[in-house]
């Protein structure tokens, strides 16, 4: 590729990375040969997570909609955005809200590189270089005060990234300290891969994915559920489910073609239910 010829210097290409791996599912071009090395090594492991990703990035589409469109959300926080491709959160949040602003936070610093070309000039929607795991730190960048106000009604989006932060990251306190900030009718968005498989199998495939140097804990539906619903957030129907059941829309935006190496992989997940994308969106009462 000539990105790979041509990338900064800073950007680390000799070893793989989340937002190029599921850039690559997506059908976009915004990755290197590390990261399709390593995902075609280990995806015999889980085929399913092709799926996954896409069905993410549809899930992402229907539930900005819906937080543009119907719940009159104007401003969104997207954590662990990933890199651009279609309809990314200010594109469907724009489409209905012509108003939104979008704070867009990754922590790959190619995110930021890319997002700077296709933001030039956009003052309602900027990328931040930061962990979303580290939260204070992204509430005293320059960029969050300016655009970000905790005044108003806002969404917290954590769309297929709740496998990222582990246990020991204090997950409680990464999910739920812009929410606690945050005024009556504000909304958290979450999703993250989830098996059914027993603790010991969990473990396994998690063990790769932290072998490459991508952090990873894969939970089960039950301790998602546990994560998100003791903390008096309100579940917006039809509640937390396999994304795909997550108010399905047939005739949304379709995504670009599944790329010819993954191809073997697509529809893996209807073959088997066992690892799946799970979540959904929750109200601040």
């Amino acid at each position: 590729m000539d990105a790979e010829r041509t990338v900064p210097t800073e950007i680390p290409t000799d070893k793989p990375t989340s937002a190029r791996m599921y850039n690559w599912a997506l059908g976009g071009k915004d990755n290197f040969e590390v990261d399709r090395q390593f995902a075609l090594q280990n995806i015999h492991y889980s085929p399913e997570i092709v799926d996954a990703a896409r069905e993410n990035r549809l899930f992402l589409y229907r539930v900005v909609r819906y937080l543009a469109a119907e719940a009159g959300i104007r401003q969104f926080i997207d954590l662990g955005c990933g890199l651009p491709t279609e309809n990314n959160v200010h594109q469907v949040a724009q489409k209905f809200a012509p108003d939104a602003r979008v704070l867009y936070v990754d922590i790959d610093p190619i995110v930021l590189a890319h997002a700077r070309a296709l933001l030039a000039g956009d003052g309602s929607t900027v990328v931040i270089t930061a962990d979303m795991r580290d939260p204070e730190a992204v509430l005293e960048h320059p960029d969050t005060k300016r655009l970000i106000d905790f005044d108003e009604p806002l969404a917290v989006l954590y769309l297929s990234v709740g496998h990222h932060i582990k246990d020991e990251d204090d997950p409680h306190r990464v999910l739920y300290t812009y929410i606690d900030r945050a005024v009556s009718g504000s909304y958290l968005a979450f999703t993250q891969v989830v098996s059914t498989d027993s603790p010991e199998r969990r473990a396994e495939l998690d063990a790769i994915a932290n072998a490459g140097g991508v952090p990873w804990q894969t939970r089960s539906p039950e301790e998602v559920d546990a994560l998100l619903l003791g903390h008096g957030l309100e579940p917006v129907e039809p509640g937390l489910v396999d994304i795909n059941n997550w108010r399905p829309d047939p005739d949304q935006p379709p995504l670009a073609p599944v790329p010819e190496e993954l191809k073997p992989y697509e529809g893996a997940s209807k073959l088997r239910k066992d690892r799946f994308e799970y979540g959904g969106l929750l109200r601040k009462p």
